[in-house]
């Protein structure tokens, strides 16, 4: 059944993918494509580097010190890094000392063999905890703190910059150990490289000796990539796929003195192109479901389209069409008192490009930057938010059409993605309704976010961590940390292992409608078809107009036998509950909830749960 099932949602492609990279695995193929002996054989010299190529690609920098702002929050993470410590997925910091072996899991102590080719390597094993501890420091985005403080505060860290980079070469050889086990990890960490070759270009750390070994290691890094680019794209396609596909279609660019750059890029830009066409639905949305992997993408855009504008090598329309939509959608869902937005869909604590210091879950600084790269205006006025914006050079607007985004007002549906939202006056209601073409990572459908003045009132409980127990991954995966109804205590879909569901819930109407009172929505999905395949959930929202009321509404049919509940995750809002059916007062029950606010980190919340038969009526206020 699960063969069958697999084969059902992912298709052919996928499936014959997966079995023939098995196969390549077990026979010991994957280890004669990326061989561990690599070597760049046509160096050019260090002095020639510095003269000849980095003229063009150095821009990502521009003069705009402000001597008024207040640092003091980058030279406090600036001293905390130089002394052995790093932030985790924008959330804790934690200690790995001075001499740091890059291999070990700081969250349980585990050691990987760094002998063993990645291919040999797993990223899900028990024992090791989650690989993700190990690839952070790795990804090396904690250099672009550094380079930013030695910009505002006139320093050098450049022997600290280029002996890291070093000691990494020397405990991570080409294609052994876990930190060669991800290519989107390979590419990030070539990313942030290149920013730091440019940045300390003429520094005396920056040795002969430390370039032959860089280059070195660069020229396997975007080997690796390119030969195993299909796995992102065919067996993942997610961000993953975005950011390696970016990465090859920049490689001429950052590193034209490598020759087969030429066909990498070539190759590369078709790929970024098919992926940018397809993951970002014709209405903005995107296809994992994610508010934070949708800006991993916005920040990717920005880089990408600003570089290649940059030495006038623009890419094809429908990566700027589909730019600007993605923006406008993640700027809707934008809380305008913090930059926050619901906490919806998988979040891994990944902001790869750090370029200011405002709080993780602050979606602004890259907002800005790529609306500033299209339209040639600020998205705020708070220069805060326009630091980021020059770091990737971008001092004025592309040759572009597009006008200046604003928030809409009223009821908005985004069809393709699933998604509607209510915008009035100082509150913002988030409606998931959706079909799954591409694989959903939660089961979340119908889930509703509540937000007053900025404030989370009614949420999402977040992700934790992609490797944890099987309660954790039941919970925050599933249903039962949704505001949606569960049925029999299980989530929607039925759960497969790691990020695989079977018997994907699809959206089959979905209406929206304005009166002189209320903002309405009406949605059917198909869901717990694994129960009863004719099981169908339908969910009325209405939302008075200028007041803190919402009506819900819920009906299940084909699911009689079966347990009911309607679940609010609430914590400490001040939120009256007026439930009922069949005109029967139904009171309320506490149940489990947590919150993941930061990858990582979890808190107790609270929760209340309605249990019902087949309708319930729902009346939410909030009294602040």
């Amino acid at each position: 059944m699960n063969i069958l099932q697999i084969y059902k949602n992912m298709g052919t492609r996928y499936f014959i993918y997966r079995v023939h990279h098995e196969i390549e695995k077990r026979l010991g193929l994957l280890k004669r494509k990326h061989p561990t002996d690599l070597s760049f054989s046509n160096h050019i010299s260090l002095e020639q580097w510095r003269n000849e190529y980095t003229v063009n690609n150095a821009g990502f920098l521009i003069n705009f010190k402000n001597q008024e702002r207040d640092f003091s929050v980058l030279e406090e993470k600036a001293k905390r890094i130089l002394a052995g410590e790093l932030e985790f997925f924008n959330a804790e910091w934690l200690y790995l000392g001075k001499g740091y072996n890059w291999i070990t899991n700081p969250s349980n102590g585990y050691v990987y063999d760094a002998n063993k080719h990645w291919s040999e390597i797993q990223d899900i094993l028990e024992i090791a905890g989650d690989i993700k501890y190990v690839w952070e420091k790795s990804r090396f985005s904690w250099l672009l703190t550094l380079i930013r403080y030695d910009y505002y505060f006139e320093k050098d860290l450049s022997e600290f910059v280029f002996s890291e980079i070093e000691s990494w070469i020397d405990h991570n050889h080409i294609n052994k150990g876990p930190n060669w086990r991800c290519s989107q990890e390979i590419s990030l960490r070539l990313f942030n490289w290149y920013f730091a070759l440019n940045y300390y270009k003429d520094s005396a750390a920056l040795t002969e000796n430390r370039w032959e070994k860089i280059i070195n290691v660069i020229y396997a890094s975007f080997h690796h990539v390119y030969t195993h680019i299909n796995f992102s794209r065919i067996a993942v396609r997610n961000n993953h796929a975005i950011t390696e596909t970016l990465c090859l279609s920049l490689s001429e660019i950052l590193f034209p003195f490598i020759s087969e750059t030429k066909k990498w890029a070539k190759q590369g830009r078709k790929w970024f192109e098919q992926e940018i066409a397809y993951q970002i639905y014709d209405d903005g949305t995107f296809l994992q479901f994610s508010m934070n992997y949708h800006r991993v993408v916005i920040q990717l855009l920005t880089f990408g389209i600003s570089i290649t504008e940059r030495v006038g090598k623009p890419f094809s329309n429908v990566v700027y069409d589909k730019a600007y939509k993605s923006l406008n959608f993640l700027y809707q869902c934008t809380q305008d008192e913090n930059g926050w937005l619901p906490n919806y869909g998988s979040n891994d604590g990944a902001l790869f490009f750090p370029w200011s210091d405002t709080d993780y879950r602050d979606y602004r600084p890259q907002l800005n930057s790529l609306h500033k790269l299209l339209t040639g205006k600020n998205l705020y006025a708070d220069e805060l938010f326009s630091i980021e914006l020059n770091w990737w050079g971008i001092s004025k607007k592309i040759d572009t059409h597009y006008p200046a985004l604003h928030k809409i007002q009223g009821i908005i549906e985004y069809p393709i993605g699933g998604y509607i939202l209510i915008c009035d006056q100082n509150t913002f209601t988030f409606i998931r309704c959706g079909s799954h073409k591409d694989r959903p990572a939660q089961a979340d459908n119908l889930h509703i976010d509540v937000w007053v003045a900025g404030k989370n009132i009614l949420r999402d409980s977040g992700t934790y961590k992609y490797n944890t127990t099987q309660e954790n991954l039941n919970y925050f995966m599933g249903t039962q940390s949704h505001n949606t109804v569960v049925v029999n205590g299980q989530s929607q879909m039925l759960k497969g292992d790691r990020f695989i569901w079977y018997y994907w819930t699809q959206k089959e109407n979905s209406v929206i409608a304005e009166t002189e009172d209320c903002y309405t929505f009406n949605g059917v999905i198909k869901g717990y078809s694994f129960l009863n395949e004719e099981a169908r959930i339908f969910r009325e929202v209405r939302k008075v107009k200028g007041k803190l009321i919402w009506f819900v509404t819920d009906e299940i049919i084909g699911l009689d036998s079966y347990e009911k509940q309607q679940i609010w995750h609430i914590d400490d809002n001040p939120i009256e509950f007026v439930v009922s059916e069949n005109n029967t007062v139904l009171e309320p029950g506490n149940i489990v909830s947590f919150d993941s606010k930061y990858y990582g980190v979890i808190e107790t919340g609270k929760a209340i749960s309605f249990p019902f038969k087949k309708k319930i009526e729902t009346k939410l206020i909030v009294r602040l």
